[in-house]
């Protein structure tokens, strides 16, 4: 006999993971080893603080852009995938947005783009107009 809360689409779906938070070495170790690494700063913000060589840009506000059905097909719910920003507070609802739409392996960095420099690990210097 089964139980009425087994009886529920809820009790069949399986739990989403929470992305998880990640300090700036271990998240350059995950990027170093394949996962995407995606940057969801503004322009100015890269511009005034630095960008990481190699990072996919994606405007946090148009996740389709990159994450659409069929946009770029090499990419799957599989792929591992790290996002930065200027903070936890920009990266993590974009980590959680992934999180919602299936993909199984996302984190984001603790601290954001100045941890991920302050530990050393790739980044540029700010353009010199922009610095402030």
């Amino acid at each position: 006999m089964t139980t009425p809360e087994a009886q529920t689409p809820e009790a069949q779906t399986p739990e989403l993971q929470d992305p998880e938070l990640q300090n700036p070495e271990a998240a350059g170790a995950k990027v170093a080893s394949g996962a995407l690494l995606i940057d969801v700063r503004s322009a100015a913000g890269r511009a005034s603080s630095g960008e990481i060589p190699g990072a996919t840009l994606v405007d946090r506000d148009n996740l389709d852009a990159l994450f659409g059905p069929s946009d770029h097909p090499a990419i799957t719910v599989d792929t591992p995938v790290v996002i930065v920003c200027g903070s936890i507070k920009g990266s993590g609802p974009v980590a959680e947005a992934l999180a919602a739409r299936g993909y199984t392996d996302v984190s984001h960095v603790d601290g954001g783009f100045p941890a991920w420099k302050e530990a050393g690990l790739p980044a540029t210097e700010p353009e010199p107009s922009a610095a402030p």
